[in-house]
């Protein structure tokens, strides 16, 4: 049995509590879901190596942390060169959603070819 240690604050005494593994509760997203669906069907050994070590659900949490941080800082990077704005300004919405699903669209074909897929 583990032994619970305190550290005081004023009057009280607080346990000293931590989560052992952040990654237990991350809910695996679209690009994680997508590297497993291509490692299971085309990279048969690193699915293998990855499932006996136990690394499976660490490796699909990088990934999918990877890709969302990527997606979204082209997604930035784009809109702040073709001058749209990264919220609706107020001025014509379908012309906006439209530019938006542009550069999402393209962002996401570069973290597929560079991270997904590779």
């Amino acid at each position: 049995m583990r032994k619970i240690t305190y550290h005081r604050e004023r009057d009280y005494l607080i346990p000293d509590l931590t989560v052992e593994n952040n990654n237990k509760y991350y809910h695996i997203g679209k690009y994680g879901n997508l590297r497993l669906n291509f490692i299971r069907e085309y990279k048969k050994g690193l699915y293998t190596e990855l499932k006996l070590n136990g690394e499976l659900r660490n490796h699909l949490i990088d990934i999918d942390k990877q890709a969302k941080k990527e997606v979204n800082k082209l997604i930035k990077e784009f809109a702040k060169v073709e001058n749209v704005p990264l919220y609706f300004d107020g001025n014509d919405a379908m012309l906006w959603v439209g530019l938006m699903n542009n550069i999402k669209d393209r962002a996401e074909e570069i973290i597929f070819t560079e991270i997904i897929y590779a």
